[in-house]
């Protein structure tokens, strides 16, 4: 029996069809995976059963029952609840504050009560809650566990999980598919929205495919392989081996010592980080988010303030002398004949302007170089037409503001241009966060073709599977500490996720 029907679902932003006529079904007590490309459909659908946004055409039927789900209240008293991508809890409560927060605002708080509602649930399906603990102690993984919980306790039947695993270690991953496997045999239902096919091929029952908000076909996952999934979100084969040349000609580019770093709330990020990093290499970082990788890379690009005692040396190419780039603004850095490329994770608050069209984003990089008031556009434009054809960048035009793009637009956008300094360090913090399968391959290209240049690049990545596959070595962070640089080709990723989460000491005994 289908727990959930969409008939001819369709839903515009504009002129976007964000969904066109879906038609198919979710049985009861069953994982399916909704999978597609970036700007597919996945999460405005989503959206729809769960209240968010209501379709402008078609109809939802919930136990074969025709329904109108104008909000999230609507929703839950239909037993559909959402676990969003970006958690939606309030920091400064304990969990068992945010669990009834919004519920019968008359309603005296009782903690005995809650709590032993949640020991209930927790024993039920093995989550483990503390109902006292605050919001903001919480790890990545616990949180997530409290908004699974809290649609739980609000009597959610059918759960939604939008990218559940992006920022999980594989041991948080495993224990997660566990709890929901405990919830499929008590009769759940659950949707999962992600782009990770091995995992999908691991938990789930079937397989909805929607491409460009169209639904292509649900398939059993038993009868599943990548490459056949890949074919039908994309339309075509893509091939999914990421090349790793080998390194022919290893130079030493940044020498970065005793790195230390505070945040601007004044708590210490990054804590006495050492590595050196090669030319014709790809170093990548590995970490759980917020474990400092962002503030890693802004320190040696000149944007975070390097504590005493640390140090960061750039070997430039035919130069004997190292330059310390620990104190220098950016632009100095630059002046000095460093060439030094960033693509940030803030793509809109760091990288482009977003009320400026590709063109002139091009020229940002060489603004200081113009003569006078005057600034040729012709290289820039001519390079924006380049980007826009190789990576296939969906925009109006040229000089359409980029802030009118989709997430993933805009990214090509930025590794397109930072590729295009032709650096001989290249920074990426992110690089594929937000592209469909076929754009990512694509750059993971890019970093090797940049890596057979000569070229030093630092590649900070979610993907571990993709850290494994394309990077040489792997600095892991755990706690804003460097815990060990393994070698990519023969590191185990049972391992790299233990240090993720876990410092290990000189005995490889770990502690939290």
């Amino acid at each position: 029996m289908a727990a959930i029907t969409f008939e001819h679902i369709s839903k515009r932003f504009g002129s976007v069809n964000a969904n066109s006529d879906v038609s198919f079904s979710v049985n009861k007590g069953e994982i399916l995976a909704l999978l597609g490309e970036n700007g597919s459909g996945k999460t405005t659908l989503m959206n729809m059963l769960s209240g968010i946004y209501y379709p402008d055409e078609g109809r939802i039927l919930v136990d074969d029952k025709p329904v109108s789900i104008r909000g999230p209240r609507e929703a839950y008293a239909l037993g559909i609840g959402m676990v969003h991508q970006h958690f939606k809890l309030v920091d400064v409560f304990t969990a068992a504050e945010n669990l009834v927060v919004g519920l019968e605002p008359d309603k005296k708080l009782d903690r005995k009560e809650i709590a032993a509602d949640i020991k209930e649930i927790c024993d039920k399906y093995k989550f483990d809650v503390n109902p006292d603990k605050k919001v903001y102690d919480m790890s990545v993984s616990e949180k997530q566990t409290l908004e699974i919980v809290k649609v739980l306790y609000r009597g959610a039947n059918i759960l939604i999980l939008d990218e559940p695993t992006a920022v999980l270690t594989p041991q948080e991953t495993e224990r997660l598919f566990n709890v929901l496997r405990n919830m499929k045999q008590d009769g759940k239902t659950v949707i999962i929205i992600t782009h990770k096919l091995h995992e999908v091929l691991s938990i789930s029952d079937r397989v909805a495919i929607l491409r460009k908000g169209e639904y292509i076909e649900t398939v059993e996952t038993a009868e599943a392989t990548e490459e056949k999934l890949t074919e039908l979100m994309v339309g075509k084969k893509v091939d999914l081996e990421i090349e790793r040349p080998e390194i022919e000609d290893k130079k030493l580019r940044l020498e970065v010592r005793n790195l230390s770093c505070i945040n601007n709330e004044g708590i210490k990020i990054l804590k006495d980080i050492s590595f050196d990093l090669y030319g014709g290499e790809i170093l990548g970082i590995a970490g759980i988010s917020g474990n400092g990788q962002k503030e890693l890379l802004e320190a040696i690009a000149g944007l975070n303030l390097i504590e005493e005692g640390g140090s960061v040396k750039y070997h430039q190419p035919d130069t004997e002398d190292p330059v310390e780039l620990k104190g220098m603004t950016p632009r100095r850095i630059r002046d000095l004949g460093v060439q030094l490329s960033f693509v940030p994770e803030d793509r809109l608050g760091m990288g482009l302007v977003g009320s400026m069209g590709m063109t002139e984003n091009m020229m940002l990089k060489d603004y200081n170089s113009g003569r006078g008031i005057f600034t040729s556009k012709k290289a820039p434009k001519e390079l924006a037409e380049k980007i826009m054809e190789e990576l296939e960048v969906v925009t109006p035009g040229v000089t359409t503001p980029v802030r009118r793009l989709s997430g993933g637009n805009v990214q090509k956008v930025l590794v397109g241009r930072e590729i295009a300094a032709s650096p001989t360090v290249l920074m990426t913090a992110y690089a594929v966060r937000g592209l469909d399968i076929n754009t990512s391959y694509t750059i993971y290209h890019l970093l090797n073709e940049q890596k057979k240049k000569g070229v030093a690049v630092i590649y900070v990545g979610e993907d571990l599977d993709v850290l494994l596959a394309l990077c040489d070595r792997i600095l892991v962070l755990c706690g804003g500490q460097a815990n060990g640089i393994l070698d990519g080709r023969t590191a185990d990723k049972q391992e790299v996720g233990r240090r993720m989460s876990v410092i290990v000491g000189k005995e490889g005994e770990g502690h939290e």
